[in-house]
């Protein structure tokens, strides 16, 4: 006798109370992944991840370890197509229904400054979403880019300038054709006043000051610009866009939402 005896897996007993659970995973895991870049092919970034899976009735636990598992093998490749592929290998291992993952990463792009051409990085907040079942596959990816705006009402009563402020434009778009990240800022962008950058020398700063003047946004035009900009990219099935301007002569945000649906979506 070797002294070795088999342990007991508790999670795979039964359970007597016919309570299903919706999901069960694990959450808050950080996370190094790689993603597509259009510059670089690849980008190495930190992610935040949730993983959950349905649990039938008659099973008491789920096993843990198996997101990690599933997760550690794909998270060298989290490109867009691949990200259902996880999916489906997380509802196979724990033999779920239907598997769920949001998983939350800064995205950094390399910006000239736009009269000195100093270059600086800039952070992008992002996210993928997917749900996947047998009878159902949805893939969400959300991008965050900030704004700057000038009120344009500000500018028409005022003798000797107009209050400006800067925003977040949060764009979701669920995956039709493919597409880059960079797409999704560029239309962002060219949607306010002005872009904003991490690195401005003297010349930059009175461009970036001036254009916004010469080009005041509400929070209603910067979502109806993006709409348009959107449609342009490509032939996506839904996508949502919210501005928000973090004003600064009010004590609360100015906001504006605008969602598309495809005809027979």
């Amino acid at each position: 006798m070797n002294g070795c005896c088999e342990m007991t897996d508790i999670q795979s007993m039964k359970d007597e109370r016919r309570i299903p659970i919706k999901k069960v995973g694990v959450k808050g895991l950080r996370y190094p992944i790689t993603v597509l870049d259009r510059a670089n092919s690849l980008q190495h970034t930190t992610a935040l991840v949730n993983l959950y899976a349905d649990l039938p009735h008659d099973f008491k636990g789920t096993h843990m370890s198996r997101f990690i598992e599933v997760f550690n093998e794909h998270r060298r490749d989290l490109s867009m197509p691949r990200f259902l592929r996880m999916l489906d290998e997380v509802r196979y291992v724990l033999e779920a229904e239907t598997a769920y993952s949001d998983v939350h990463f800064p995205y950094f792009v390399e910006k000239a400054a736009p009269v000195s051409g100093q270059k600086s990085i800039m952070s992008y907040d992002c996210s993928y979403a997917g749900k996947v079942s047998a009878s159902e596959r949805e893939f969400l990816v959300s991008v965050h880019v900030p704004i700057q705006t000038v009120c344009p009402c500000s500018k028409a009563i005022s003798e000797y300038g107009a209050h400006n402020q800067r925003g977040i434009v949060s764009v979701t778009v669920k995956l039709g054709p493919f597409f880059w990240i960079e797409d999704i800022i560029s239309v962002v962008e060219k949607a306010a006043s002005s872009d904003v950058y991490t690195l401005l020398k003297r010349d930059d700063e009175k461009y970036v000051t001036e254009k916004a003047y010469d080009n005041p946004r509400f929070v209603e035009d910067v979502v109806r610009e993006v709409y348009t900009g959107l449609l342009e990219v490509g032939a996506f099935p839904r996508f949502k866009v919210e501005a928000e301007n973090f004003e600064s002569i009010h004590n609360h945000s100015a906001y504006a939402l605008v969602e598309y649906e495809a005809p027979g979506q």
